[in-house]
């Protein structure tokens, strides 16, 4: 059996956080346009949060696997 190494995020949630960040990637830039005030910073800042989400999810994951003493 091969051990993975632990994670904030599972698999689906991983793919769905991607999913999120590249809507809101372009989203943003089409409400910037439309709207007349600065609503749309609102999601620069929610895609910044899932995308420091995600890279930390990645060097958690590229950490190696401890030994385990049995």
């Amino acid at each position: 059996m091969r051990e993975t190494t632990p994670s904030i995020l599972t698999v689906s949630q991983r793919r769905f956080a991607w999913l999120a960040f590249l809507a809101i990637a372009v989203q943003a830039p089409i409400s910037a346009h439309l709207l007349q005030d600065d609503s749309w910073l609102l999601s620069i800042l929610v895609g910044m949060m899932i995308g420091t989400l995600i890279l930390v999810d990645d060097a958690q994951r590229r950490q190696p696997v401890a030994d385990s003493v049995e």
